[in-house]
């Protein structure tokens, strides 16, 4: 069967993502392997990764729904799988902190039309975001070993997959499966300290959605029990301002960084 390409409502993409029920917090999940990439040398498997988004949608109106969640990506050690505290780059020699993503918020609104590929018993929804804007740690010299590009530029590849029925089932507020499928072209992250070294990370993972914290990988639920115990629920507002991300987030903790502290830093539960 050939997918049909169809224009879906955005409460079926809120469905997918997240629920209509304003009062969850729905969990997803993924697990991958990050390359490096430069050219004229063979790939090196640098890490493994693990990470889970926490998110809820709010309606504001009539078809319309804010998006909010907080996320969390452990880099692990590619042999053992234990979360990595510190790291030797192979190409400076240098140990280095590691600072595992710890983005909250990160947030959108969801409205209008959402293509999907329709294939009988299955839908896909398929996003090829493309983010390009200044680097927030580009004007200060302090960073210059870090990040020292003007622009921050990445691909990210989504493909996620739920089952059809569940998407026109009133029942339902939010699909009983989803597979995700992601990809990701990026720039070193800061606290790998790569200067201006040529080369990308490639991000390739696969995930799904859970019934709730209890299902997530074990490695997960102990981080989220005993040391982030705010990414329990996903928040419970939308919040004004930007997004959290690995540049900001490494801005913002530098000077935990430079200490040698553990991350994600320690964060408690939102009361």
């Amino acid at each position: 069967m050939v997918a049909e390409v169809k224009e879906l409502e955005a409460h079926h993409w809120v469905k997918t993502r997240s629920s209509l029920d304003s009062s969850e917090s729905t969990f997803l999940t993924w697990k991958g392997k990050i390359y490096s990439f430069i050219p004229g040398e063979k790939r090196k498997l640098l890490f493994k990764m693990l990470g889970v988004s926490v998110s809820r949608c709010i309606s504001t109106e009539k078809g319309s729904w804010d998006f909010t969640s907080r996320e969390l990506t452990y880099y692990l050690n590619p042999e053992t799988e234990e979360i990595l505290p510190k790291w030797k780059n192979p190409w400076t020699g240098e140990t280095v902190p590691v600072l595992h993503v710890a983005n909250n918020p990160v947030q959108g609104h969801f409205k209008d039309k959402f293509p999907a590929q329709v294939e009988g018993d299955s839908t896909t929804f398929v996003f090829d975001i493309f983010p390009t804007y200044p680097n927030p740690l580009a004007e200060n010299p302090k960073f210059a070993e870090y990040s020292p590009y003007e622009t921050y530029q990445a691909a990210e590849l989504f493909k996620l997959t739920v089952p059809t029925a569940d998407l026109f089932n009133t029942e339902l507020n939010s699909v009983s499966q989803l597979k995700l499928s992601w990809d990701r072209i990026g720039q070193w992250l800061p606290w790998m300290k790569m200067g201006d070294r040529t080369g990308n990370l490639i991000y390739s993972a696969v995930g799904s959605k859970v019934g709730g914290l209890a299902e997530l990988p074990q490695l997960l639920q102990d981080e989220i029990n005993h040391r982030v115990p705010l990414y329990k629920q996903a928040p419970k507002a939308f919040a004004d301002g930007e997004d959290m991300t690995s540049w900001l987030y490494f801005q913002k903790h530098f000077d935990a960084y430079l200490a040698g502290e553990i991350f994600p830093l320690p964060a408690a539960e939102e009361l």
